[in-house]
């Protein structure tokens, strides 16, 4: 059966390069901050929210158009194909800071630190499944229907993070961060292959072939589900402590640079979440490998003059269909790769300011406009997630900016963005929102994001 999600991306155009925001240093960690140093306001300083789909819309569904449900559904199985996903990432800052130092008068380093709680699931369209679901193999004799159609990964972890800013000279900025992940639980099933198929028989009226190597990986979720107690408190002390490093570990880095040709361009790129979870508690995996052939159990129909009811049959027929595969339960560790991140952008810088008091060129505020593009791509267990951006970035006056974004991705061709940041004495509050002209009917929307957060700001950019 298909099931529609809503899609969230990983993908934080508005934020890259919107060094006036704290948290843009975690999308690249060469970013330059304008501060002397910050800390965020506990549990506010980001949360990052988006939801779309990549074939899509809920309205397809659900529009009050007139026809008929079962027609939409049977439309949108056969529109979707195998490589259409269904993704949700969440992230919320639990604390962040940071600060900047050096060895001389000038501060050329930046260390910034935090912790945070990232959720991220990718399900791709289970198209030959959701077929055989909606048609039955009746109407499908001879067609092989595809196992590895079925590719899910879900997880939550927290991470808690330690990057260090380099200033190399008046051209060159370096940065890395590094990261250790506790998982909160994990799903994997995605290296999934093989092949049913259903053909005339001769003992019977059909006869079905599977070929299968098909796993099914948990971590985190046994524990939960299936414990003796019913004490919510007991899971909420699970969690916390999962938190807090007691979950599968794991380790990651993030690489930045940021390159200045000239004083009106800049180039910079970075490479994110470059790592790995080790698996190994709280296990749960299911394995079927094999090939197997089931053509029902005979007679066809309930042996009535034996008392055999219906009743019976269909228990008889689910018993044996059960019985057929040997499913192997193990609790065997396995490793999991993050979904690592590339960013690299090209900014042209314009618009030098102008002082009020002298009406001449301010001794060093930078430029009021800016003008680029940016590509992203984040690694997925079938192919890389795109999305190539145009921006402009205003500084209105002191102490507020602006940005607004173009983006073309695997959700729609028209994603307008708008982010603007606020400084309000030490207080900095940002909101960050993609494709605004789809908020006057998010049910048509295959995709929406928000992003907002408080920081103290302290330094130089105040």
């Amino acid at each position: 059966m298909l099931t529609v999600k809503h899609l969230f991306s990983q993908n934080k155009q508005l934020l890259f390069g919107f060094n006036d925001i704290p948290q843009s240093v975690l999308i690249n960690p060469s970013t330059t901050l304008d501060n002397d140093w910050f800390v965020g306001v506990p549990l506010l300083s980001h949360f990052h929210f988006n939801f779309g789909s990549s074939g899509i819309s809920t309205f397809d569904l659900f529009a009050d158009d007139g026809r008929d449900f079962n027609d939409k559904l049977q439309s949108v199985i056969f529109q979707l194909d195998r490589s259409d996903f269904f993704t949700a990432t969440q992230q919320l800052d639990i604390f962040s800071g940071g600060f900047a130092f050096g060895r001389g008068i000038e501060k050329d380093r930046y260390l910034s630190f935090g912790m945070y709680l990232e959720t991220d699931v990718i399900a791709y369209h289970p198209k030959d499944y959701a077929i055989l679901a909606y048609e039955g193999n009746a109407t499908n004799i001879g067609r092989v229907f595809d196992v590895s159609d079925f590719n899910l990964s879900g997880e939550m972890v927290s991470v808690f993070h330690v990057g260090l800013t380099k200033k190399v000279n008046d051209k060159f900025t370096i940065g890395a961060r590094g990261k250790i992940y506790s998982s909160v639980f994990n799903i994997n099933s995605t290296n999934n292959r093989g092949s049913f198929l259903t053909q005339e028989g001769q003992n019977n009226l059909l006869i079905h072939t599977f070929n299968l190597d098909f796993t099914y990986n948990t971590s985190g979720i046994r524990s939960l589900a299936e414990d003796d107690n019913s004490e919510v408190s007991d899971d909420i002390r699970t969690l916390r402590r999962r938190l807090l490093f007691g979950g599968n570990l794991g380790l990651g880095l993030d690489f930045g640079f940021t390159y200045f040709p000239t004083d009106q361009w800049t180039i910079e790129a970075s490479l994110l979440d470059v790592g790995f979870i080790r698996h190994s508690k709280d296990l749960d995996n299911y394995a079927v490998n094999g090939s197997y052939v089931y053509e029902g159990i005979n007679p066809l129909f309930p042996e009535v003059p034996n008392g055999q009811t219906a009743e019976d049959y269909w228990n008889e027929v689910a018993d044996n269909f059960e019985e057929l595969f040997e499913i192997d339960t193990t609790a065997t560790k396995y490793t999991t790769w993050r979904p690592t991140k590339f960013n690299a952008a090209v900014r042209y810088s314009f618009g030098e300011r102008i002082s009020k008091d002298c009406n001449c060129l301010a001794e060093d505020s930078g430029y009021l406009n800016a003008v680029g593009a940016q590509l992203f791509a984040v690694r997925r267990p079938r192919a890389p997630q795109l999305a190539l951006t145009a921006f402009y970035y205003r500084r209105l006056f002191e102490g507020l900016q602006f940005k607004a974004t173009y983006t073309i991705d695997s959700f729609s061709f028209t994603n307008v963005g708008l982010g603007i940041s606020a400084d309000l004495g030490p207080l900095n509050l940002y909101v960050l929102a993609d494709n605004v002209l789809e908020y006057q009917n998010l049910a048509r929307s295959q995709s929406n994001s928000i992003q907002f957060g408080l920081n103290l700001v302290f330094g130089s950019g105040q």
